[in-house]
Protein backbone atom coordinates (compact mmCIF):
# COMPACT_ATOMS: atom_id res chain seq x y z
CA UNK A 1 0.00 0.00 0.00
CA UNK A 2 1.31 3.29 -0.88
CA UNK A 3 1.76 6.23 1.62
CA UNK A 4 0.10 8.92 2.28
CA UNK A 5 2.36 11.76 0.75
CA UNK A 6 2.15 9.67 -2.77
CA UNK A 7 -1.66 9.71 -2.62
CA UNK A 8 -2.81 11.95 -6.08
CA UNK A 9 -6.79 13.29 -6.27
CA UNK A 10 -7.78 14.57 -9.37
CA UNK A 11 -9.48 17.07 -7.47
CA UNK A 12 -6.73 18.83 -6.28
CA UNK A 13 -4.43 21.53 -7.94
CA UNK A 14 -1.58 23.55 -5.89
CA UNK A 15 -1.64 27.42 -6.84
CA UNK A 16 -0.27 27.90 -10.12
CA UNK A 17 3.11 29.93 -9.30
CA UNK A 18 2.19 32.79 -11.91
CA UNK A 19 -0.65 33.41 -8.95
CA UNK A 20 0.20 35.30 -5.95
CA UNK A 21 -1.89 35.52 -3.06
CA UNK A 22 -2.30 38.32 0.03
CA UNK A 23 -4.38 37.82 2.57
CA UNK A 24 -6.36 39.70 3.99
CA UNK A 25 -5.15 41.63 6.41
CA UNK A 26 -7.04 41.78 9.96
CA UNK A 27 -7.33 45.36 11.14
CA UNK A 28 -7.55 46.44 15.21
CA UNK A 29 -10.30 48.83 15.67
CA UNK A 30 -8.09 51.30 16.16
CA UNK A 31 -6.48 51.08 13.22
CA UNK A 32 -10.09 51.21 11.19
CA UNK A 33 -10.76 54.48 13.22
CA UNK A 34 -7.28 55.91 12.45
CA UNK A 35 -7.40 54.89 8.98
CA UNK A 36 -10.96 56.66 8.39
CA UNK A 37 -9.15 60.09 10.02
CA UNK A 38 -6.58 60.19 7.69
CA UNK A 39 -8.66 61.32 4.62
CA UNK A 40 -10.15 64.15 6.98
CA UNK A 41 -7.21 66.05 7.41
CA UNK A 42 -7.07 69.56 5.30
CA UNK A 43 -4.96 69.28 2.27
CA UNK A 44 -2.07 72.14 2.91
CA UNK A 45 -1.78 73.52 -0.49
CA UNK A 46 1.81 75.96 -0.58
CA UNK A 47 1.63 79.67 -2.23
CA UNK A 48 3.83 82.07 -4.07
CA UNK A 49 3.74 85.56 -4.44
CA UNK A 50 2.58 84.95 -7.54
CA UNK A 51 -0.90 83.83 -5.87
CA UNK A 52 -1.40 87.30 -4.46
CA UNK A 53 -4.61 88.79 -4.77
CA UNK A 54 -6.84 91.24 -3.40
CA UNK A 55 -8.36 89.71 -0.29
CA UNK A 56 -5.88 87.16 -0.11
CA UNK A 57 -4.75 86.39 3.51
CA UNK A 58 -0.92 85.71 4.21
CA UNK A 59 1.12 85.26 7.21
CA UNK A 60 4.16 88.00 7.51
CA UNK A 61 6.52 88.20 10.77
CA UNK A 62 3.94 86.26 12.64
CA UNK A 63 1.03 88.19 11.74
CA UNK A 64 -2.13 87.68 9.91
CA UNK A 65 -2.36 90.42 7.08
CA UNK A 66 -5.09 90.90 4.10
CA UNK A 67 -4.15 91.91 0.57
CA UNK A 68 -5.82 95.27 0.11
CA UNK A 69 -4.05 96.32 -3.12
CA UNK A 70 -1.17 94.71 -5.20
CA UNK A 71 0.18 95.11 -8.87
CA UNK A 72 2.60 92.83 -10.51
CA UNK A 73 5.99 94.92 -11.60
CA UNK A 74 8.39 93.57 -14.08
CA UNK A 75 11.33 96.10 -14.73
CA UNK A 76 13.14 96.21 -18.22
CA UNK A 77 16.51 95.29 -15.94
CA UNK A 78 16.10 92.95 -12.96
CA UNK A 79 14.07 90.79 -11.35
CA UNK A 80 10.23 91.28 -11.33
CA UNK A 81 8.94 91.45 -7.65
CA UNK A 82 4.99 92.23 -6.50
CA UNK A 83 4.19 95.50 -5.00
CA UNK A 84 1.11 95.31 -2.24
CA UNK A 85 -0.82 97.13 0.12
CA UNK A 86 -1.35 95.35 3.13
CA UNK A 87 -3.44 95.45 6.20
CA UNK A 88 -3.02 93.97 9.73
CA UNK A 89 -5.52 92.29 10.96
CA UNK A 90 -4.78 92.69 14.52
CA UNK A 91 -3.19 96.50 14.69
CA UNK A 92 -5.21 97.57 11.41
CA UNK A 93 -2.13 99.21 10.74
CA UNK A 94 -1.24 99.11 6.68
CA UNK A 95 1.88 98.79 5.31
CA UNK A 96 3.62 98.17 1.73
CA UNK A 97 5.42 95.73 1.25
CA UNK A 98 7.38 93.74 -1.68
CA UNK A 99 8.11 90.04 -2.80
CA UNK A 100 10.04 88.86 -5.17
CA UNK A 101 8.20 86.81 -8.08
CA UNK A 102 7.47 83.62 -7.10
CA UNK A 103 8.89 83.81 -3.43
CA UNK A 104 6.81 81.45 -0.99
CA UNK A 105 4.02 82.67 1.62
CA UNK A 106 2.89 81.06 4.10
CA UNK A 107 -0.99 81.57 3.94
CA UNK A 108 -2.66 82.53 6.92
CA UNK A 109 -5.26 80.02 8.69
CA UNK A 110 -8.12 82.48 8.92
CA UNK A 111 -11.84 80.94 9.27
CA UNK A 112 -15.15 82.89 9.75
CA UNK A 113 -17.96 82.39 11.91
CA UNK A 114 -21.52 83.81 11.31
CA UNK A 115 -22.20 85.89 14.47
CA UNK A 116 -25.14 87.74 15.72
CA UNK A 117 -24.20 91.44 17.18
CA UNK A 118 -26.02 91.30 20.17
CA UNK A 119 -25.27 94.12 22.33
CA UNK A 120 -22.48 96.57 23.43
CA UNK A 121 -21.12 96.64 26.84
CA UNK A 122 -19.25 99.55 27.51
CA UNK A 123 -16.68 99.81 24.44
CA UNK A 124 -17.12 96.15 23.63
CA UNK A 125 -19.12 94.92 21.13
CA UNK A 126 -20.20 91.57 21.96
CA UNK A 127 -21.37 88.68 19.00
CA UNK A 128 -23.40 85.63 20.03
CA UNK A 129 -23.30 82.15 18.45
CA UNK A 130 -26.63 81.43 18.39
CA UNK A 131 -26.88 77.49 17.87
CA UNK A 132 -24.24 77.59 21.42
CA UNK A 133 -24.85 81.00 22.81
CA UNK A 134 -21.16 81.44 23.38
CA UNK A 135 -20.19 85.16 23.39
CA UNK A 136 -17.33 86.82 21.43
CA UNK A 137 -16.04 90.61 22.02
CA UNK A 138 -14.36 92.73 19.71
CA UNK A 139 -13.21 96.57 21.42
CA UNK A 140 -14.44 99.66 19.97
CA UNK A 141 -11.14 100.07 18.01
CA UNK A 142 -11.50 97.54 16.39
CA UNK A 143 -14.66 98.32 15.22
CA UNK A 144 -14.02 101.85 14.05
CA UNK A 145 -15.86 103.60 11.89
CA UNK A 146 -18.13 100.16 10.56
CA UNK A 147 -20.61 101.34 13.41
CA UNK A 148 -22.79 103.58 11.84
CA UNK A 149 -23.69 100.28 9.99
CA UNK A 150 -23.72 98.14 13.11
CA UNK A 151 -27.25 97.33 14.53
CA UNK A 152 -28.33 94.70 17.16
CA UNK A 153 -29.39 91.50 15.99
CA UNK A 154 -27.74 91.70 12.69
CA UNK A 155 -25.77 88.94 11.67
CA UNK A 156 -22.18 89.61 10.54
CA UNK A 157 -18.78 87.58 10.44
CA UNK A 158 -16.31 87.39 12.66
CA UNK A 159 -12.64 86.24 11.70
CA UNK A 160 -10.57 84.16 14.01
CA UNK A 161 -6.95 83.30 13.68
CA UNK A 162 -5.03 80.67 15.69
CA UNK A 163 -8.31 80.71 18.02
CA UNK A 164 -8.90 84.17 18.85
CA UNK A 165 -10.79 87.04 17.24
CA UNK A 166 -8.94 89.44 15.03
CA UNK A 167 -12.26 91.30 13.01
CA UNK A 168 -15.54 91.14 11.84
CA UNK A 169 -17.27 91.38 8.46
CA UNK A 170 -20.97 93.66 8.06
CA UNK A 171 -23.60 92.37 5.52
CA UNK A 172 -22.78 93.82 1.65
CA UNK A 173 -26.32 95.22 1.81
CA UNK A 174 -28.32 96.15 5.36
CA UNK A 175 -31.93 97.98 5.97
CA UNK A 176 -31.84 100.86 7.90
CA UNK A 177 -34.55 103.55 8.99
CA UNK A 178 -34.80 106.81 7.81
CA UNK A 179 -35.47 109.08 11.18
CA UNK A 180 -34.61 112.19 9.65
CA UNK A 181 -35.34 113.97 6.21
CA UNK A 182 -36.42 117.39 4.45
CA UNK A 183 -39.48 116.23 2.78
CA UNK A 184 -39.67 115.66 -0.80
CA UNK A 185 -41.37 116.97 -3.48
CA UNK A 186 -43.24 116.57 -6.43
CA UNK A 187 -41.62 116.17 -9.52
CA UNK A 188 -38.54 115.19 -7.75
CA UNK A 189 -38.11 111.01 -9.07
CA UNK A 190 -38.05 112.66 -12.57
CA UNK A 191 -35.71 114.97 -11.47
CA UNK A 192 -33.31 112.48 -10.15
CA UNK A 193 -31.88 114.84 -6.94
CA UNK A 194 -30.98 113.56 -3.84
CA UNK A 195 -30.52 114.94 -0.14
CA UNK A 196 -28.80 114.08 3.15
CA UNK A 197 -30.93 111.45 4.64
CA UNK A 198 -29.94 110.16 8.90
CA UNK A 199 -30.81 106.70 9.87
CA UNK A 200 -31.67 105.08 12.70
CA UNK A 201 -27.86 104.22 13.05
CA UNK A 202 -26.94 107.61 13.21
CA UNK A 203 -25.01 107.76 9.98
CA UNK A 204 -26.23 110.00 7.18
CA UNK A 205 -26.74 108.60 3.75
CA UNK A 206 -27.27 110.85 0.65
CA UNK A 207 -30.76 109.06 -0.48
CA UNK A 208 -33.52 110.07 -3.82
CA UNK A 209 -35.61 113.24 -3.33
CA UNK A 210 -38.38 111.51 -2.53
CA UNK A 211 -37.54 109.27 0.34
CA UNK A 212 -39.71 110.43 3.58
CA UNK A 213 -38.87 109.73 7.45
CA UNK A 214 -40.19 106.23 8.61
CA UNK A 215 -38.76 104.32 4.66
CA UNK A 216 -36.28 101.65 5.29
CA UNK A 217 -33.68 101.91 2.66
CA UNK A 218 -31.06 99.55 1.84
CA UNK A 219 -27.45 100.85 1.89
CA UNK A 220 -24.25 99.06 0.56
CA UNK A 221 -22.03 99.41 3.60
CA UNK A 222 -18.96 98.97 1.21
CA UNK A 223 -19.84 102.30 -0.12
CA UNK A 224 -21.99 103.81 1.91
CA UNK A 225 -24.52 104.58 -1.09
CA UNK A 226 -27.95 103.81 -1.24
CA UNK A 227 -29.07 101.03 -3.20
CA UNK A 228 -32.75 100.95 -3.16
CA UNK A 229 -36.01 101.11 -0.99
CA UNK A 230 -36.40 97.70 0.97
Amino acid sequence: MAGFSGFKSPCFRPPSSSLSYTPNRLLLPSQHRFSRRLSTFPKIYAITSNDIKVGLNIEVDGSPWKVIEFLHVKPGKGAAFVRTTLRNFVTGNQVEKTFRAGSKLEEADVFKETKQFTYKDGSQYVFMDLTTYEEVRLNEVDIGDRTKWLKEGMDCTVLFWKGKVIDFELPINVKLKVVEVDPGLKGDTAQGGSKPATVDTGAVVNVPLFIDVGEVIVVDTRTGQYMSRA
